[in-house]
């Protein structure tokens, strides 16, 4: 198992934020820096530091660009365009003559597909882009492929995008809990005019994913469509637990100065679950898929919050052989689940049925050894801790030292008991 995120949004969300946020969790810098690198654009640096918001510390996550990709807040400027070369104008109410490269989420697919990120890190990217897509052309009334992005597509939001699916999947965060989104009021003005707050595109993604609302009575944009989005593709609940544990406390920055102070807070928390535990089955036959188109949507599904997918062999009629699709998710993952099955597969359709499941008591740790550290799933049963270690630790150690599965298997689980772990 991943771990738990819940995030506080009390003074709104934005890309930096976040990024800054699960930095301060602890996030590894050097992973991010090295995959921001992979990205194959230019234009841009990244600086990361120490800002006080209200007098508390924070981390700033910052896009540096250079001077031909500068929008000065490219988040107050999110609606697209097809001219090459104009003039708009800023929040700040200066005129500027900027270039923009005008990119559609196919040129946005490409270049995530082409960066050295993980699948997962991949996945996640690529889910908040078609978010901002699908959000920007219903607010202008064309197709997702006709969208071409000035804030989405724009250097820094791309940048903005891939820090924080990066960071998300350095954590190992699976779970995420936003209990609501805190927005001001007002307007703010973009290319083509004044709009009011919530513009277009964050309300469409707070309407479609159902996120909760408050309004707060300062003036101001607080949620950001790249916000939102970022929201909308990792939130798994907002229904946080009523006791838990904090492990680690992140705080993001933002950049601008309103009566609240600018800080996402971020929290890593472990909880005791519920003994009985609702979960749904997603079921599906198909005798008319690849291989390969199955194993493709397995990993979707996986990256899209599905707690877990299998595949049986069964005979359907005329004697055909053919596959069923089992997918265990909670309540508020099933739409998304059913648009990737639907999207992914040949089937036409999905059974559901409501399931009542018993789950131990459960953590993660990571244990150190002399070998490097290794992930270990730790269960409790009528007080008894037992210890199951992880398998990507366990065959990462045993491809460095030359030993056996077991034989890496068991002193870990050795180990653990010594400690008393």
């Amino acid at each position: 198992m991943g771990k738990s995120l819940y995030l506080e949004c009390n003074a709104g969300i934005s890309g930096d934020m976040t990024v800054g946020a699960l930095l301060d969790l602890g996030a590894d810098e050097a992973v991010l820096r090295k995959a921001l690198e992979s990205l194959p654009i230019e234009g841009f640096d990244i600086d990361i530091s120490r800002v006080k918001k209200a007098g508390i510390d924070c981390c700033d996550f910052k896009v540096i660009l250079a001077a031909e990709y500068e929008n000065h807040d490219h988040d107050m400027e999110y609606l697209h365009g097809h001219e090459h070369h104009h003039e708009h104008r800023s929040e700040h109410g200066h005129d500027h003559a900027h270039h923009h490269d005008h990119r559609g989420i196919n040129e946005i697919r490409s270049i995530i597909a082409s960066a050295g990120l993980t699948g997962r890190a991949k996945e996640l990217a690529v889910r908040i882009f078609e978010i901002l897509a699908e959000a920007e052309a219903e607010a202008h009334g064309v197709s997702v492929e006709e969208v071409h992005f000035h804030e989405i597509g724009a250097v820094d939001s791309i940048v903005d995008i891939v820090a924080a699916a990066v960071c998300i999947d350095n954590l190992n965060i699976t779970e995420v809990i936003v209990p609501k989104l805190c927005e001001g009021t007002g307007t703010v003005r973009c290319q083509h005019g004044i709009l009011s707050i919530p513009v277009p595109a964050t309300a469409n993604i707070l309407a479609k994913y159902n996120i909760p609302l408050e309004i707060m009575d300062i003036k101001g944009e607080f949620v950001t469509p790249t916000g939102a989005a970022i929201a909308a593709a990792i939130m798994t609940s907002d229904r946080p637990p009523k006791n838990f544990r904090i492990k680690q406390l992140g705080l993001g920055a933002g950049k601008r100065e309103y009566e609240r102070a600018g800080i996402l807070r971020a929290m890593i928390i472990d909880y005791d679950h519920e003994e009985q535990d609702t979960v749904y089955k997603l079921e599906s036959n198909i005798d008319d898929c690849t291989g390969e188109q199955l194993g493709f949507v397995l990993d979707r599904l996986f990256a899209a919050g599905a707690r877990d997918v299998h595949y049986i062999p069964v005979y359907m009629k005329k004697n055909r052989p053919a596959w069923q699709l089992t997918v265990i998710c909670k309540k508020e993952d099933i739409e998304t689940l059913e648009s990737i099955i639907f999207r992914e597969t040949t089937t036409i359709g999905i059974r559901r049925v409501e399931m009542e499941r018993t789950v131990l008591k459960r953590e993660q740790i990571t244990l150190q050894t002399a070998f490097g550290s290794a992930e270990v799933k730790v269960c409790t049963v009528d007080g008894e801790r037992r210890y199951y270690p992880e398998y990507d630790s366990v065959a990462k150690i045993c491809h460095e030292q030359k030993a056996s599965y077991n034989e890496v298997y068991q002193m870990l689980v050795r180990q653990c008991i010594d400690s008393a772990v």
